[in-house]
């Protein structure tokens, strides 16, 4: 039976995707003299600061034209430009449907954690005002593998003292629905099912999110 939700945090409770991509769309102009486009931004979701930055290099043909330190003094830059994004955010910014959902878990005692590979969760949950929902958040920090491991669903489960098998988890990226496959979750996909074909249950937009409709499916595959 389901006993806990693992979240990814963009794309799923909230969207600062488009902070993101302005942050580091501006740091790619400035300081690489590359320009990046949607497409380079898809490649972008769901993994970490430095990952996304080798993203961005590859794609502009200048993976070895920086130092690491170089690189890190960007990855930094374009994380306070981030920070200064996200700072304003508010309730307002929480994605359609998602406060009721969480709601309705709460109200069913279910445990919750979220396995975001962004460092500024913490801030940014604080400014949704969701803080006191999550029980557990993981700490990208303590993780030697990002999204497609299994890894951050794993601890998210783990936080969370349930099995694997217990475990839904939330994600609206391709990597992060092979992620929580991978950890042994029941996988829930938010976004274009085209995209996301792995996941065992898809829902087109964070409006549809029914968790009468994530237990039927559960059910389901468990059976």
């Amino acid at each position: 039976m389901i006993k806990g939700f693992v979240f990814d945090l963009d794309g799923v409770i909230t969207d600062t995707a488009r902070f993101h991509y302005q942050a580091w769309a501006k740091i790619a102009q400035d300081d690489m003299g590359i320009t990046i486009n949607p497409s380079v931004n898809e490649q972008l979701k769901g993994v970490s600061r430095m990952d996304s930055l080798n993203v961005i290099l590859k794609f502009g043909h200048r993976e070895n034209d920086f130092t690491q330190e170089q690189k890190e003094a960007l990855a930094t830059k374009k994380n306070d430009y981030y920070v200064e994004l996200i700072s304003n955010m508010t309730p307002a910014d929480i994605l359609p449907g998602m406060k009721n959902f969480l709601d309705e878990l709460r109200a069913e005692n279910y445990g919750m954690s979220l396995a975001s590979a962004s460092k500024n969760a913490p801030r940014i949950l604080k400014g949704l005002k969701l803080t006191e929902y999550f029980d557990k958040i993981v700490d990208p920090a303590s993780l030697h593998h990002g999204k497609p491991d299994p890894e951050i669903f794993a601890k998210g489960a783990e936080l969370l003292k349930i099995k694997p098998n217990e475990a839904v988890g939330l994600e609206d990226a391709f990597a992060g629905i092979q992620s929580i496959n991978g950890a042994g979750e029941f996988s829930v996909g938010i976004g274009d099912p085209k995209i996301l074909n792995e996941a065992d249950l898809n829902f087109n937009s964070t409006a549809e999110v029914s968790l009468a409709k994530i237990k039927a499916a559960y059910a389901a595959k468990h059976k």
